[in-house]
């Protein structure tokens, strides 16, 4: 049932995009909205808005595309099942780790996300110019960011074995979390450290989520009921 991903991708995105996105991406969604605060620049606003979140799915559908078709290609031969279900245990039981890991369990995602500084040197030097399109390709650069949350779903997306698949995975999961970076401006003093805390472990109750579905589905094949 590839719809269960897609709303489990959908969920962990709303989820995390309040809890864990504001933090990642927030000092550089509030670093341009307050130039676009300033005066004859906020008729902008909402086409700088578009254009950066339009940049930062785009990138996630092209990392989704790129891990669903690496799950297709490793799923092709004369076992094609078998090698499907082994890539859904691999993807089930990783889902599972980054999950406990994003519910406080483990350490290791944010030793990752610590690796950011490459990326936010490339992300100030998009918003350098004056054309609108800059946000678009901020948008494009912020979507590589390392982050534990985003990497779940891509996983997710190889174990759909398909490109398309993949794909619609990551596209939904971008989709989950524009609500939060549009209302970052506003929401954000309603929103307190403890909220978001809770919201992020919530996504991570979700990855395991999406880790038990892949884990299932491929030892289901090994078991007769």
């Amino acid at each position: 049932m590839p719809e269960m991903n897609f709303v489990l991708a959908l969920t962990a995105g709303f989820l995390g995009g309040f809890g864990h996105c504001i933090g990642m991406c927030g000092p550089i969604v509030a670093s341009y909205a307050l130039h676009l605060d300033m005066p004859g620049m906020r008729a902008h606003r909402l086409i700088s808005h578009l254009l950066y979140n339009a940049g930062r799915i785009m990138t996630y559908v092209f990392i989704g595309s790129l891990m669903g078709a690496a799950g297709q290609f490793l799923s092709v031969g004369s076992k094609m099942s078998e090698l499907q279900n082994i890539v859904s245990i691999g993807a089930g039981i990783l889902m599972l780790l980054m999950g406990m890991d994003i519910i406080g369990l483990f350490s290791v995602i944010k030793t990752i996300e610590k690796k950011n500084s490459l990326v936010l040197k490339m992300a100030k030097a998009a918003l350098e110019g004056f054309s609108v399109w800059r946000y678009f390709t901020l948008g494009l650069v912020m979507g590589f960011i390392p982050c534990g949350l985003s990497y779940s779903i891509f996983i997710a997306a190889a174990a759909s074995g398909s490109l398309f698949s993949g794909m619609t995975t990551a596209f939904f999961f971008g989709l989950g979390t524009l609500p939060s970076l549009f209302a970052f401006g506003s929401l954000i003093s309603f929103i307190g450290a403890g909220v978001r805390g809770l919201l992020y472990r919530l996504s991570g109750a979700v990855v395991i989520g999406m880790g038990l579905y892949w884990l299932i589905r491929g030892v289901s094949a090994y078991v007769k009921v």
